[in-house]
């Protein structure tokens, strides 16, 4: 699912609240309207459980989608900083370089997106969120390059800055959501902040930690997401239940399927970049992270299905094997093992797509091995790139983790039929 699709899928449970109140592509785009809700005793949103919809239907509410929207472009939103910020380390804080501008674009396209979903359902808000999200870049930039060229006072300055942005984008949000307390959204920032300037540290000192404090930035995501939502539930009284079972896992799987892609892309670049050395301290770092993130997919299969968990594991580190020749394969000019790894993921997904059926038979084998067609093909696309060296790599990255989205709203559907998920 392209980011246009994701845009979609978030204005789709927007376009309800909006009338009275995720193909492929970059472009804009709107969602289909929908009667609007009332907050009515039948409306989950304002009655607790009452009316309270289960199974797949959990996972599909106006809750869910916004969730579930919020939670991907927030993750990716830290993901395209910290690539964007690595590319302009690397190119000496050239920003007009070639690279670095295709990195930065990727990032704003994403800060865009992000500004369309809060203008669906809040039209005047667009443009004033758009400017202070870029603005909070901004700052991380100063900050980097401050950092980079031990500009204390520019350093310093960056971090002063972001403070006070914390308090005006408080401001905004709880201008357009009263629910949303200005301190609160504030407050909710800090670990955002914190964190990502944690990782700047490690990646201007050149230290093989960025890549495992880049992916603890973006674990604070989903509860920044999910604050937000909540608020904006309440405020436009959306159907659906903030607090279940159902919505948890989509919110969950959206944000671990989107953080694979990215760190497998960072994974594969760092390893590129150091010749195909998997044993080079940074590349063994960036694997390192990329696995933490399997582990924990695994855990959050086991949470459900204990006795799936270890299967899943081993399939799902065996597909990043496959990717990894593939790379390997085309950096060398091997065409034997390239194309031997693109048979082997072929096969992959037939097997994975049995194994999830054979544990959620709600889910046919056929339909998830077809569900990770986009998957494969996206992030074969963004290699062929990487290995070029071409500043495309960047968007074809955001183009793999775009149809992530769909594939975990897939899963948590089945999964939520299988359980009976509220």
């Amino acid at each position: 699912m392209s980011r246009r699709i994701l845009r979609l899928a978030v204005l789709g449970a927007a376009a309800s609240i909006a009338v009275a109140a995720c193909s492929s592509g970059s472009g804009s785009g709107g969602g289909p309207s929908a009667p609007a809700t009332s907050g009515s005793a039948s409306s989950p949103a304002a009655s607790g459980t009452a009316g309270m919809a289960s199974g797949s239907a959990a996972t599909k509410t106006q809750v869910a989608e916004l969730q579930a929207g919020l939670t991907n472009l927030l993750t990716e939103h830290v993901y395209d900083a910290g690539i964007a910020l690595t590319a302009a380390v690397a190119k000496g804080g050239n920003l007009n370089d070639p690279a670095v501008k295709a990195a930065v674009s990727t990032l704003d396209a994403n800060s865009v997106a992000l500004s369309k979903a809060v203008g669906g359902i809040y039209p005047q808000a667009e443009a004033p969120f758009l400017a202070s999200w870029r603005q909070h870049i901004g700052f991380f930039v100063n900050y980097t390059l401050g950092k980079a060229t031990k500009n204390t006072a520019m350093a310093d300055k960056a971090k002063k800055d972001l403070d006070g942005y914390r308090t005006s984008f408080g401001q905004l949000i709880n201008s357009v959501v009263p629910e949303l307390p200005a301190d609160a959204v504030a407050q909710e920032l800090v670990p955002h902040v914190q964190s990502l300037l944690a990782a700047i540290d490690a990646l201007v000192a050149k230290g093989p930690s960025v890549f495992a404090k880049l992916s603890a930035a973006a674990d604070h995501m989903p509860m920044t997401a999910k604050t937000l939502t909540t608020g904006i539930a309440a405020n436009k009284k959306l159907t659906g239940s903030i607090d279940g079972a159902a919505i948890e896992v989509r919110s969950g799987l959206t944000y671990l399927l989107t953080s694979h892609v990215d760190l497998a892309g960072v994974a594969i670049s760092q390893a590129l970049a150091k010749g195909g050395n998997l044993k080079e301290p940074s590349v063994a770092a960036a694997v390192a992270a990329l696995d933490a993130n399997s582990v924990t997919l695994s855990k959050a299969i086991g949470g459900i299905y204990p006795q799936a968990e270890a299967p899943f594991l081993a399939s799902w580190r065996q597909h990043i094997g496959f990717f990894v020749n593939y790379t390997l394969g085309k950096a060398t000019r091997n065409a034997a093992m390239a194309d031997k790894a693109k048979k082997d993921l072929d096969g992959y997904r037939t097997s994975f797509g049995q194994l999830i059926n054979s544990v959620v038979p709600q889910l046919p084998a056929d339909a998830v091995a077809q569900e990770l067609v986009p998957h494969v093909q996206s992030l074969l696309d963004a290699i062929d790139a990487l290995v070029a060296g071409s500043p495309a790599a960047y968007g074809k990255l955001a183009v793999a983790a775009g149809h992530m989205p769909m594939t975990a709203a897939t899963l948590a559907g089945g999964i939520a039929d299988n359980k009976m998920l509220v």
